[in-house]
């Protein structure tokens, strides 16, 4: 599930390119989060320019704290489920290995998923337990790409300046305003396309402006050179780092200060990614999990690439959640590590059972259901002709109590005077003096 995930950085990108805001999903899920998202960065940038800190960069730093903070419950059970899978895996692979070969038959397939749900039940969780977490997270990540795309639109104190620059001097009501900027800025420095009828729109386009497209603006529209150069200096210093970064800029292959924000992007996500695996062992029989490792190396990569074509405040809020995320999930992993994988396990039978007992359930019953154990697995699974030999001798016990069943029921039932009656009453007289 992971994997779905890491590859949300270009679903939401092709989303946005492809459908502009006017998607089903943005209008009824992801804009109304983006909203209540905007209204606490712009709160948080507020307090910040209330004290003389009235920095965009500090306050996406800041602000990505609070939401990793906010988020810290799925990030805990994300990493607990981690922790479970290290046990249930095991036993799972033992599963799979039970049947292998028996793909193609519909009652083993059967059996194969009511086992391994069994052994989820078993240990508290489920099948699906490792990705509700990611699931819930999605929507939200998308929306905060949102914000941070369209930044000077849920910040007023960044807005303000465009609207002193367009509304009330006039210029984007004026004649031909809309065919002169698709002309001389069809496609703005966020690689976004902007439709330049649209106020919101123009601002996010014109906040990504260099310095080169303001001064053909400024000469454009030169009656108003005075107040656009008093804004653009409003803008250009909230959105510019203690480092010389313009974030509202999209960074370039140029050696300046501005190419270290993908660079650090890719790193920083590749080591998160790192920590947040944990001590996962990777099946390379799986291709699930092969799949997984090559998304590890591949979507860092990606990042990096994609933080050339936006403007360096995501990639910032990318660093940010991954330096934050790193931390929180070395605390984390810290903690689960001393408290251990079998408490881990108990408190999650714990509150299975208390579950179970609301709903009147049995959690015996569930526990019978799983046919394997975490210590006969541990050791079988480090070798599946082992696994396979087990089988085999359990088959042949199986069989041999089978026969003794049987003979003894032949022998109660043999013909007076016969080799079976005769061995059967010695086995009678065997038990007689046991007892």
């Amino acid at each position: 599930m992971t994997r779905y995930l890491l590859r949300g950085r270009i679903h939401i990108r092709r989303l946005h390119l492809n459908h502009n805001g006017g998607n089903k999903l943005y209008n009824t899920i992801i804009n109304p989060i983006a909203t209540l998202l905007g209204k606490v960065m712009d709160i948080l940038f507020t307090g910040l320019n209330a004290i003389g800190i009235g920095n965009i960069a500090i306050a996406i730093i800041l602000f990505t704290l609070i939401v990793k903070l906010c988020m810290l419950p799925l990030t805990i059970k994300q990493s607990k489920m981690t922790k479970l899978n290290s046990v249930i895996q095991p036993e799972i692979k033992a599963i799979q290995a039970k049947y292998k070969g028996k793909q193609g038959d519909p009652a083993a397939a059967a059996k194969m998923q009511e086992e391994t749900k069994a052994v989820y039940e078993k240990y508290g969780t489920s099948m699906m337990g490792g990705c509700w977490q990611l699931l819930i997270q999605f929507p939200i990540l998308m929306a905060l790409y949102r914000v941070f795309q369209r930044v000077p639109i849920y910040i007023t104190a960044l807005k303000q300046p465009f609207l002193e620059i367009l509304d009330k001097t006039g210029i984007f009501a004026s004649d031909g305003f809309a065919d002169y900027m698709g002309s001389t800025f069809s496609v703005s420095s966020s690689r976004i396309v902007s439709d330049w009828t649209n106020l919101d729109d123009t601002i996010v386009a014109m906040n990504s402006f260099t310095a080169d497209q303001w001064d053909t603006f400024r000469e454009h529209f030169s009656s108003y050179a005075d107040i656009i150069t008093q804004n653009q200096h409003l803008i250009n210093e909230m959105n510019t780092t203690l480092f010389g970064i313009n974030i509202s800029q999209v960074p370039t292959f140029a050696l300046n200060a501005a190419i270290l924000i993908p660079i650090l992007a890719g790193v920083s996500q590749y080591i998160s990614t790192k920590i947040m695996q944990g001590k996962q062992e990777i099946d390379d029989d799986n291709p699930a999990a092969a799949s997984m490792k090559m998304m590890t190396i591949f979507m860092p990569i990606m990042s990096a690439f994609i933080a050339f074509s936006v403007p360096a405040g995501l990639g910032l809020y990318w660093i940010a959640t991954a330096v934050i995320q790193t931390i929180i999930q070395l605390i984390v992993n810290r903690y689960y590590d001393k408290l251990g994988t079998e408490k881990i396990v108990e408190k999650n039978i714990e509150k299975r059972n208390k579950k179970l007992a609301k709903q009147g359930l049995s959690p015996e019953k569930i526990a019978k259901n799983a046919t394997t154990t975490t210590k006969n697995i541990s050791s079988v699974d480090k070798n599946k002709d082992r696994i396979e030999k087990l089988q085999a001798m359990k088959d042949a016990n199986d069989q041999k109590i089978k026969e003794i069943k049987e003979s003894t029921s032949y022998y109660k039932t043999a013909k007076p005077g016969s080799l079976a009656e005769k061995a059967g009453m010695v086995a009678k007289y065997n038990e007689k003096t046991k007892k």
